[in-house]
Order: structure tokens, then C-alpha cells, then sequence
């Protein structure tokens, strides 16, 4: 009995297997990539103050200024890229605010920005300058991504 159960098992399933792949192998489909119309080219000024900054001479603090303004400057993209998740929280106690909270984060990967200029500005600041061209970030995402739509499909 165990066995002709496991039989009919094992057909239906081998039915409902063959039955599912047959539509699979009657047509032929043609994929083309699709490419915007524009591209914007998106730019952003981090700063950072020179003399806070950890380092035993001035040129090393100038040094870490720079570094920093570039993070700051890859943090502007990245909010003009993915946006910013605000996160805010308020308590209320006897019809009296006792407590407000807001907090901000921003998320994301930058490919393709460019340092166009890095300079002191004053004489405690550092600023630096990004650009990021969307046709080379496209270009970059084409040679990983490789994103399709149907261009043609023939039916055998």
C-alpha cells in the first residue's frame, strides 16, 4: 500500500513538473537596456573646521580637516541621492512638553563622485567640493546591473 502511494505521489509530481516547464520552451524573448533621456549632475561642499582636529603639527590637522570636509561632502550626495530618514519623538506629561527628540540618518552608497576642488577657506576652515555626473554612475550600473526590458518575443 506504501509503495502505490509513494508511486502516485512521485507521477503526480513528475506530471505537474513537465506539464509546467513545457510553456517555458515555446517562446524566445529579446531584452534591450534602457537609458534616460538626461542625466543630472549633482554636486555637494563638505566642511570642517581645521584647528579641533586631532594631529601634532597644523599640517596634519590641515590634513584631517580635508579628509573630513570629503566625508561631509559624500554625506551631502548621499542625502541627494537617497534622501534622509528623519526620526522624531516628543513626550507629553500634564498637557507639558517634557521631552523632544529628533534624530537624522542618511544611508547609501556613492559611486562615480569626483573631488572637483579642496581648499582651506579662512583660516580654520577646510572645504571640498563633489560632483557626481548620473550618466557615470548609469555607466557604472550597466557594467554590474545590466537592466532589461523586452524588446521583442517570438512564440514558436
Amino acid at each position: 500500500m506504501k509503495k502505490i502511494v509513494k508511486l502516485v505521489c512521485v507521477t503526480v509530481v513528475t506530471t505537474a513538473l513537465s506539464s509546467g516547464c513545457t510553456s517555458v520552451f515555446n517562446k524566445h524573448v529579446e531584452w534591450e537596456t534602457i537609458e534616460p533621456e538626461q542625466y543630472p549632475v549633482l554636486k555637494a561642499i563638505g566642511y570642517a573646521p581645521i584647528h579641533p582636529q586631532q594631529g601634532e603639527t597644523p599640517s596634519q590637522r590641515e590634513i584631517m580637516a580635508l579628509k573630513a570636509s570629503k566625508l561631509d561632502a559624500y554625506r551631502e550626495l548621499t542625502e541627494q541621492v537617497y534622501g534622509q530618514r528623519i526620526n522624531g519623538e516628543q513626550t507629553v506629561a500634564n498637557m507639558v512638553m517634557t521631552d523632544s527628540q529628533l534624530q537624522s540618518t542618511v544611508e547609501g552608497v556613492i559611486r562615480g563622485a569626483r573631488v572637483v576642488k579642496a581648499y582651506p577657506a579662512g583660516e580654520d576652515t577646510y572645504v571640498t567640493e563633489l560632483e557626481l555626473d548620473m550618466q557615470r554612475v548609469f555607466d557604472l550600473y550597466l557594467s554590474t546591473a545590466k537592466p532589461k526590458r523586452v524588446r521583442k518575443v517570438t512564440y514558436y
